[in-house]
């Protein structure tokens, strides 16, 4: 709380001056004079108080919706189903990297996002007046919390991997990708496959998790690049083609 203002009294100066001489043996006046600063000073204002009032807020939750391609699909028709995708344009601008492209290429099995829906809504409660000094703090240690980092090595890639697994739901362990890893490319990134029956067709295996570019835009993952030879994104891609093949990564143990 501010401190109160303290009254101070400034005592008066009063001068008084001697006889004043009017005339030879004549009258004399005693003149007394007070200067101008007898008045006390005036009291200072008190800062007024802050008060911090606590309120909630109604935070929304919004989930992606996502449609499996099926043979006889186009952008249209799907746009059509789904009128929140904003029409087939949209729709492809939204899904390019998955698709490619060609807008009419569009394989069966590619999960495409097609809007969004709102789940039930979470209440926060905040301080209205809450201190900007503090509110600062609070960001950066979250932003700290957030910004993880990893190592750029194996051990680091399938961590990430598995963070983000984890967040777009997709099952799957640490010795599960590390052993398939192993088996397919002895953990060489930059592993390719140029003698098999995907080889000869033009689509040779790449990858940690050796996977074909088809199976890699089929099952990529938002958030992870676009490049099949990034371990991150090879790692996720293979383990969410293996999660919907298998059920998990960690039922696979040989070529899948």
């Amino acid at each position: 709380m501010p401190a109160r203002g303290k009254h101070r009294h400034m005592k008066s100066n009063v001068i008084t001056r001697g006889l004043i001489a009017a005339g030879t043996g004549g009258l004399a006046l005693a003149l007394p004079l007070v200067s101008a600063t007898g008045a006390s000073a005036a009291t200072p204002a008190q800062a007024p108080q802050v008060t911090k009032t606590a309120h909630t807020a109604v935070v929304p939750n919004v989930q992606l919706v996502t449609y499996k391609v099926v043979k006889g699909d186009t952008l249209s028709k799907i746009a059509k189903k789904y009128p929140k995708s904003g029409g087939w344009k949209k729709l492809y601008a939204a899904n390019r990297a998955v698709i490619g492209d060609n807008p009419a290429a569009l394989r069966p099995g590619l999960k495409l996002t097609v809007g969004t829906k709102t789940l039930k809504s979470t209440t926060v409660r905040t301080a209205a007046n809450a201190a900007p000094a503090v509110a600062k703090s609070k960001a950066t240690t979250a932003t700290q919390a957030v910004a993880k980092s990893y190592a750029n090595n194996l051990d680091g890639w399938i961590k990430e991997s598995l963070d983000v697994m984890a967040k777009a739901g997709i099952p799957g362990s640490y010795d599960g990708i590390h052993r398939n890893v192993m088996r397919e490319s002895s953990g060489n990134p930059n592993a390719i496959n140029n003698w098999d029956s995907n080889a000869a067709a033009g689509i040779p295996s790449k990858g940690l998790l050796q996977v074909i570019d088809p199976t890699f835009q089929a099952y990529h993952v938002a958030g992870t690049s676009t490049n099949i030879y990034d371990p991150v994104a090879n790692i996720t891609a293979a383990c969410n083609y293996a999660a919907d093949k298998y059920g998990s990564i960690d039922n696979v143990n040989g070529a899948y």
